[in-house]
């Protein structure tokens, strides 16, 4: 995965943000190589962490669901338009904030606008930020 900036440092193999981070990774990999993701994780010598392998297998039960809500909160942006980086970073989020009801939605989105300013373009944090705001007004209205 190419990196824009220096990177941000994780918190350990073991955390959270570290586990998003390699699922990232995982996501971005697989859409290069136009593998399901499933299979890429199949065929790792070493499997990732459980919760980055979660999220890795949950992006692509629900994918479906999770690129039609951000296909409705990215104004004027297709998701094949988007920078891979970008798209497999929405959909990481857009699933946490779908499925893992007990993330919060504040470190969903902080955690994704920072990896967005780690890994994309100077404007991936400000794009990522808006979409993950709409997402999470529908997809948790309580919070």
């Amino acid at each position: 995965m190419p990196r824009h900036r220096e990177r941000a440092p994780s918190l350990g193999l073991g955390s959270r943000r570290g586990a998003r981070e390699r699922a990232l990774e995982l996501l971005y990999e697989a859409e290069l190589k136009q593998l399901a993701p499933g299979s890429l994780l199949a065929e790792l010598p070493v499997e990732p962490t459980a919760y980055a392998a979660e999220l890795v297998r949950g992006v692509e039960a629900h994918q479906p669901q999770v690129d039609e809500l951000i296909s409705k909160y990215a104004i004027d942006w297709s998701l094949g338009r988007m920078p891979v980086v970008d798209r497999a970073l929405l959909r990481l989020a857009t699933y946490e904030l779908l499925f893992q009801p007990d993330v919060p939605t504040a470190a969903v989105i902080s955690e994704a606008v920072e990896l967005a300013k780690a890994y994309s373009t100077d404007e991936s944090g400000g794009f990522v930020n808006g979409v993950l705001a709409a997402v999470a007004r529908e997809a948790r209205p309580a919070g």
